[in-house]
């Protein structure tokens, strides 16, 4: 991978780590405010009971019998029990609410609390909240028709700001987190992309020095058919030396295809002229290996790249498409524009190939692979076009996938 991969792959890897820490945050956050808030209801409702079934007398928690301040422990901080001063009991009747027993004897609260009472006692639901207060619809050890409200602006207070503290703690720790691994991620790709650029510089210098041996053997086998005549021998040298300039050519393409493009390369180019030009002298090619090359390109298709990488993207395929065609098969080229109106294209090569049903078409952008498990060279591949092509259209901020149907598999790139 290159160093844009590299960068790529790190934000991906931050995207998923951070949405994964926001998830596993919400879920704990949302655990312990649900228990908090179950708790406390259950703790209020308790009270409500007790205060109906005394007749307005507030219980007392057991652990408070000896006169004694306690402090809860953490089990009975979960335990339904709970005091409060402020509270109210009222017998319903056909003649209205009248309060029975209360624990105030603030008059402007009591009124406030008697009108909140005749709007809950019409409610459905026989427990519930009403602004700051709760309140529990039961029945008196008479079986007359009761209801209880009790004063909870302090407990929900308190869940208020369990809630706060639960936002404003996660999101600290949520940017905090996003720091460090922004920081240690930077770290870790640090030796992916001097590899990579070790790489680069490893395949530039080993072409040339490759190139000079190379020029020596031919020479010497050329020398070897001017002195001896030729043979299969010195055919089958020429040959090969032959394939090697020509895999080491198209390994410097590679390295120079994952450089960054300069600025000045890009530009506004007319994408229907550059490919129509690309392929037509294809044509020829096609004709003597007996198969139809057609051509179905729309009109003023742009695009904003270099038309120099176009050009080999359309090459690659091209030529591709005609190694590998059947026999008197068929070889298309499509092209159209993205989108209507605005830059970019979608370019699609497609060839017969009635074999493509058993072979795995995803490892054909795989370096150095050939679908001939025997390597053999006779149709002149090396098994590193489709890499190169893969690599154009991801330096292009495009997408290139295979895609075989019917006997037919086409390539199908979109560069925006």
């Amino acid at each position: 991978m290159n160093r844009k991969e590299i960068e790529r792959l790190r934000r991906k890897f931050i995207f998923i780590s951070m949405i994964s820490i926001l998830l596993v945050m919400l879920f704990i956050g949302g655990i312990i405010n649900a228990v908090s808030v179950t708790a406390s209801r259950s703790a209020i409702r308790y009270a409500l009971e007790g205060i109906v079934q005394s007749g307005g007398v507030m219980q007392r928690n057991n652990s408070e019998d000896n006169g004694q301040p306690v402090s809860p422990s953490v089990i009975e901080a979960f335990s339904p029990n709970f005091r409060h001063n402020h509270f109210y009991l009222f017998h319903i009747s056909n003649d209205g609410l009248a309060l029975v027993a209360s624990n105030t004897d603030d008059e402007t609260e009591r009124e406030t609390v008697a009108e909140y009472a005749v709007t809950v006692s019409e409610r459905a639901r026989s427990f519930g909240r009403y602004g700051g207060y709760y309140y529990l619809k039961s029945s008196d050890g008479n079986g007359d028709p009761v209801l209880a409200m009790i004063d909870c602006t302090t407990e929900l207070a308190a869940s208020l700001r369990l809630a706060a503290v639960t936002v404003v703690t996660g999101a600290g720790a949520l940017i905090i987190t996003f720091i460090l691994v922004l920081v240690l991620s930077g770290k870790m790709i640090r030796p992916e992309i001097e590899n990579s650029n070790r790489q680069r510089e490893f395949i530039t210098n080993a072409s040339h020095e490759l190139k000079t041996p190379l020029a020596v053997i031919r020479a010497n086998t050329e020398l070897l058919e001017v002195t001896g005549g030729e043979n299969e021998w010195t055919q089958s040298t020429l040959k090969q030396v032959d394939h090697m300039n020509g895999l080491i050519q198209n390994l410097v393409m590679i390295a120079r295809a994952e450089e960054k493009e300069s600025k000045t390369e890009m530009g506004e180019i007319d994408a229907s002229r550059v490919i129509r030009e690309t392929v037509s002298p294809y044509e020829a090619s096609a004709r003597q290996a007996e198969k139809l090359l057609k051509q179905d390109i729309e009109e003023s298709v742009r695009l904003i790249g270099n038309e120099s990488r176009l050009r080999q993207l359309t090459t690659i395929l091209v030529d591709n498409a005609i190694k590998y065609c059947d026999n008197d098969g068929e070889i298309t080229v499509l092209l159209s524009a993205l989108r209507k109106g605005k830059s970019g294209l979608r370019l699609c090569v497609s060839n017969t190939f009635a074999n493509g049903k058993d072979v795995d078409i995803n490892r054909f952008f795989d370096r150095f692979y050939r679908e001939d498990s025997s390597h053999n060279i006779d149709k002149g591949g090396y098994g590193i076009g489709l890499s190169m092509a893969e690599s154009i259209c991801k330096q292009a901020g495009g997408s290139i996938k295979a895609v075989w149907k019917d006997g037919v598999i086409s390539f199908i790139c979109q560069l925006p």
